[in-house]
Parts: C-alpha cells; structure tokens; sequence
C-alpha cells in the first residue's frame, strides 16, 4: 500500500476515533445516542451499516440504477463511464469517487461517506474503503444470481427503509421472469455472443450473461466454456456450425465508449447471415451499457428481461 494511502487511511481512522469520542461526551450529556445500524451480509462478510445512510458512494452501477429507482440519493460515483441510463449523475454535486476499477481514496476519504457499495472491479479494494466508511460487496452470484440479487436488493430495502416497495418490485420481476421462461420454452435455442475490437465471444449457462440461459430458460445453443467473467473466443465458422435459433449480441466498443466496427457490422457475413437466427430476424442486438455495464438493478434488471421476453416470444 502506497503512503499515501496509509495517510488517508490514518487519517480517516483518526477523523472516527475523534468522533467516536465526541460521541461519548455526548452521551454523558444526555443526548440522543447515534443512529442505529443494520447489519448486511455481502459478499466478503457481515457489516454493521447505518440506518438510512445521508452519504452514499457506490461503485456498484446495479446498485445504483437500484438506489435510483427506489428514490434513494446517491453523492458519488465513478465518473467517465456512466450510461445513458444514469447520467443524471454526471458531474454536478455528484462526488467524482475514481474509475469503475480504481477508487479514489483521497476523495472518498475526504467527503467522508457514510456507506460505500461495491461490487467485483474494485472487490480488491475492500479492506481498504472498510478503513473509511462501512463497505458492503454486492457482487452478484453468477451460480445463483436473480436469488443473489434479491438479497442485496432486500438488504437495501432495510438499510433505506423501503422494504415493502422492494417486495413489491420484486415481485413483479418474479412474475416477468416466469412469463420470459414460457415463452422461452418453445422459441428455440440460442447463442449470447460478446464483439469487442472485432473479436467474437461466445457466453454459455453459468457465466456474466449466463441469465439468459439459466434464469429466462432459452436453450444453450452450445456448450461453452467460459470462466469468470470471460467468454470463449469464437470464429465466424462455429457460429455457423452451431446455428442457434436465437442470436443474442453485446457490443462491448460501444458499452464502454471505444471506437471500432459496430457489433452488427463485425457479424455481417455470410457464415453468420447463413445461420437460423439470420434467416428468421432472431438476431437481437441488446443494449451494451444495460448488459455489460450496468447489469443487476431494478430498473435495469426489468429491461433486461423484457429484452430477452420480446425476442423469444415474437
């Protein structure tokens, strides 16, 4: 760890000893004691958070598009990458709290957050924004994820004070999920493909796009083999050898703002237009920012699914 970043870190520690002893003398007074907490289980553990948290950094965009539609105001976020869906918090007041992979420790440190959300591309920075304020890890189980994602969501709902509004969404998800995998069921298989740089990959059950296959029911086309968060890199032949009822691409140079041939442009060919999913107007070009940067939100989630409803029951 650098030095500076022991300084930031020394010193919010410091800033919450020093209230934690004002806190005390307050007590003494006889004034009210500090607000109370709820715990919140995460992704790397347990952590005590505030009730109704005033300043909230998240690096989590899901998270965001979740606090967002739950009328829950957000004071900072990573800024340079935000989605259309979200650019009302672009600039302004919003506090800028680094990149998507990089926090930045001094400004967090200095506006002194009250709960910072994070998910995988800053999983690693965990102990360290634990230093400052109270961090939870809402990263989203792939193996499990709309269960997952209900239980941050659920959590949320309590920190925020917004349960019956969360039960009430998620219910309404549950039931566009149940008429997705309906129609899902007698619509063919399918294929989720990723361009990036004029490269193809290919995604299958269980990975970051594995929802289409495991949660909405679309038959995997193939079987492919993937780990983590990466795909398997695929040619224009197997895409033709596979030939899946149903296309589903992501064009990863227009999520994050690169130039490069659009998704549609890199899969126009003939070893592609010859497939099932060509022939039939099945190719359905999802949104990038809502599939790759944004993923598991309320808002989102809800957009997702329709996405997927309307392909496979048209």
């Amino acid at each position: 760890m650098s030095h500076v970043r022991l300084a930031v870190l020394s010193a919010a520690a410091a800033a919450t000893l020093a209230l934690t002893a004002c806190g005390g003398s307050s007590e003494a007074a006889g004034e009210p004691a500090a607000s109370s907490t709820v715990p919140v289980e995460h992704a790397q553990g347990t952590t005590e958070v505030p009730v109704d948290p005033q300043t909230v950094f998240t690096f989590d965009l899901g998270a965001l598009d979740t606090l967002d539609a739950l009328g829950v105001e957000v004071a900072g976020v990573p800024q340079g990458t935000l989605p259309e869906q979200l650019s009302a918090y672009e600039g302004g007041d919003v506090t800028d709290i680094g990149s998507m992979k990089e926090p930045d420790f001094e400004a967090i440190a200095a506006a002194a957050p009250d709960l910072i959300i994070i998910s995988g591309r800053v999983a690693d920075s965990y102990d360290e924004l634990s230093a400052i304020a109270p961090t939870i890890d809402l990263s989203v189980d792939a193996a499990d994820p709309i269960a997952s994602f209900a239980e941050h969501t659920e959590s949320l709902g309590r920190v925020f004070g917004v349960e019956d509004e969360v039960a009430d969404r998620l219910a309404a998800l549950d039931a566009a999920i149940d008429e997705t995998k309906d129609a899902a069921s007698s619509a063919g298989d399918g294929l989720v493909l990723m361009t990036s740089a004029g490269e193809v990959t290919a995604y299958g059950a269980g990975s970051r796009f594995g929802l289409i296959h495991d949660v909405l029911g679309v038959d995997p086309a193939a079987e492919v083999k993937s780990e983590g968060t990466h795909g398997e890199a695929v040619s224009f032949e197997y895409i033709a050898e596979v030939d899946p009822a149903h296309l589903f691409v992501i064009d990863r140079d227009a999520a994050v703002g690169e130039a490069g041939a659009a998704g549609a442009a890199v899969l126009d060919n003939d070893l592609v237009n010859g497939t099932i999913a060509a022939k039939n107007d099945a190719v359905t070009y999802l949104d990038s920012a809502s599939w790759y940067l944004i993923g598991y939100g309320l808002d989102n989630l809800d957009a997702m699914v329709s996405a997927v409803h309307e392909a496979v029951a048209a």
